[in-house]
């Protein structure tokens, strides 16, 4: 039996960009080569798409973040598939492990769907709509989950209303959160302790998203489950509980990704039924939103007793040690598996299989 081709596409125009390519190298590293034939492709900063070579640098090294070469041979991608050195690559799967704006957002998968290749993940809707926060929100309370209570500030609103915006943050009260309604790994995020420090932190939301969300701080621990599609039904993983360094404010990028900096307690430092509640909530979060193939969906478990469904992520953090296959180790199902379930999904969905 022949292999079957599989892209790995990272990198991308977003603030996630180097994490991205930490995530290829980890799926790449893990990808049964017995029977699949791995091809790389990168999407520089400016949009390039590229081949990559296997043997490029993929991982974390001297605390330096690896990005995609940009005088890597071009790749040119349209409706009609994905050439390479002028030919056109027959490609069977492309794992898309894009995270954040063009790519997580629902238009690499628009160029899936056009180019008619099967892909991991979430189709076009659900990943459009689980990117933007605030739209997400809405369709969780209307299925009865609890949100945390917070509003919109667009770019286009924001200089001639900030001051009522202001006032709007003060009933809020603080400490609140501010952050890019679109982005990922906490860039762009700022806690918010008085009103003197609101303003600067809606200006650097803005510099990542036009859309920043404003957020009442939940007192409790962040928890977060993992879901998995096994033969067209998603199934939850144990809960994990996150703490983080003390010095660190909160979950922010550098506690996320310095070494040693974050750990998460598997199984969450919680009440058992709360833990089933949340991955009762973690299921119905991935079908309110249409989702497919795999998502991570993190909660506040607040001090009152209280959870509130934060968000959910379409394409999380992939490499061996990020939170999304901790949780399925923990459960009893390794990295390599939880990659081949993926490409088994996007497989059976392009062929009729499971629906969209």
């Amino acid at each position: 039996m022949s292999k079957k081709v599989i892209a790995i596409i990272f990198g991308g125009r977003s603030s996630e960009h180097e994490i991205s390519c930490v995530s290829a190298g980890g799926v790449l590293a893990a990808l049964d080569k017995n029977k699949y034939d791995p091809i790389l492709i990168g999407i520089t900063r400016s949009g390039n798409w590229v081949h990559v070579s296997r043997d490029f640098p993929l991982e974390i090294r001297g605390g330096i973040l690896p990005e995609v070469p940009v005088d890597a041979p071009a790749v040119i991608a349209d409706i009609h598939g994905i050439r390479i050195d002028g030919k056109l690559v027959e490609i069977d799967v492309i794992f898309p492990l894009l995270h954040g704006p063009y790519g997580e957002d629902g238009t690499i998968q628009g160029f899936c769907e056009m180019a008619n290749i099967a892909y991991v993940g979430s189709g076009v809707l659900a990943s459009a709509v689980a990117m933007d926060k605030s739209f997400a929100k809405s369709i969780f309370a209307s299925h009865g989950m609890n949100v945390v209570p917070g509003f919109v500030i667009k770019k286009v609103d924001w200089n001639s209303n900030s001051a009522q915006f202001e006032k709007s943050a003060a009933d809020l009260d603080f400490p609140l959160f501010v952050k890019p309604a679109r982005g990922g790994s906490s860039r762009g995020t700022t806690k918010v302790k008085s009103a003197k420090e609101f303003v600067a932190a809606v200006e650097a939301a803005h510099n990542f998203d036009t859309k920043a969300l404003v957020e009442k701080a939940i007192h409790g621990l962040e928890v977060e489950c993992a879901v998995l599609e096994i033969n067209g039904s998603p199934e939850a993983s144990i809960v994990g509980s996150i703490s983080i360094d003390p010095k660190f404010e909160f979950y922010d990028f550098e506690a996320k990704y310095l070494d040693g900096a974050t750990k998460i307690e598997l199984p969450a430092l919680i009440p058992s039924d709360v833990a089933e509640d949340i991955r009762t909530k973690a299921i119905q979060a991935f079908k309110a939103l249409g989702c497919s193939g795999l998502a991570r969906v993190d909660f506040f478990y607040a001090t009152t007793g209280e959870v509130f469904i934060n968000e959910l992520n379409t394409m999380p953090g992939f490499t061996a040690t990020s939170v999304f296959p901790k949780m399925w180790a923990a459960t009893g199902k390794n990295y390599e598996s939880i990659i081949e379930e993926l490409i088994k999904t996007a497989l059976l969905r392009t062929n009729g299989v499971l629906e969209n």
